[in-house]
């Protein structure tokens, strides 16, 4: 598809998920997977065509809590970029700091795969890089196991959940989070094991603001990987609105430093 169907969105598309996987970083095979190498230049051949000129840089499970391939992209594809990472719970805040200097804008907990701290130290996590530095947390998870995360979820300052969160058993779990301002990936269509234009359109319904548009490139594991239609399919399913899917959603969650103190987090 030609970026010249796209909605005339200023600044360009931003990307809200995808990999980079190069050689000479170190990598842990998940389950003894191990996916093929993606780089910075294979990323932006892609991306480049769709009109993309942002987009948020995530850590998989086979990336471990290794961030110097994640710091080595952040400075090939320049400012436009953020990169979210996964950390154990011991980390300094120096650290903490010295990534978010460099992109660094959130923290992922990957349920699905592993690879991130256990999902005990969230809550924990969550507050914590949130006040130190305006960071938010993100999930792989699966619908069919929010119901036990709720509560937590919707009390956290900022959240999102990947690839529309994968299952229609526990959609309604998330329409209730995204009610509460949780944020949706609209990413990893072909991982998604219902219809995704109805999903869509029923987050969209919800809450507008919580949609964000992603590739998912390289698409590792995935039934289907992106093809550019899925730009399409989302336009078409949230139609007026998709302007604030496509960028505007994105780039409020990732550049915007509100921290607000853990107290009052805390009260809400």
């Amino acid at each position: 598809m030609d970026s010249t169907a796209l909605p005339d969105v200023e600044g360009g598309l931003f990307d809200a998920h995808l990999h980079i996987i190069a050689p000479g970083f170190p990598l842990i095979p998940n389950q003894g997977y191990l996916p093929d190498f993606f780089t910075v230049d294979d990323y932006l051949a892609r991306a480049r065509p769709l009109g993309i000129t942002g987009g948020a840089v995530v850590s998989g499970s086979f990336q471990g809590f290794d961030q110097t391939y994640l710091l080595d992209a952040l400075a090939r594809l320049g400012p436009g970029f953020v990169g979210v990472t996964q950390l154990p719970a011991d980390t300094p805040d120096d650290v903490i700091l010295d990534l978010d200097s460099k992109g660094v804008r959130a923290v992922r907990f990957n349920l699905q795969r592993g690879g991130s701290e256990d999902v005990s130290q969230l809550e924990r996590m969550a507050l914590r890089v949130h006040e130190l530095c305006g960071w938010h947390v993100e999930l792989y998870v699966a619908n069919r196991h929010l119901a036990g995360l709720r509560d937590l979820l919707a009390r956290l300052p900022k959240v999102s959940i990947d690839h529309l969160g994968l299952t229609a058993e526990g959609f309604d779990d998330l329409l209730w989070l995204v009610e509460r301002g949780v944020k949706v990936k609209a990413t990893g269509f072909g991982r998604c094991d219902f219809d995704v234009a109805e999903a869509l359109r029923r987050i969209d319904a919800v809450n507008p603001e919580a949609l964000m548009f992603g590739t998912d490139l390289p698409c590792t594991r995935a039934p289907r990987a992106f093809r550019p239609e899925d730009v399409e399919l989302l336009i078409d399913s949230v139609q007026r609105l998709s302007r604030l899917a496509l960028i505007g959603n994105s780039t409020l969650l990732y550049f915007d430093r509100s921290t607000p103190r853990t107290d009052e987090i805390r009260k809400k």
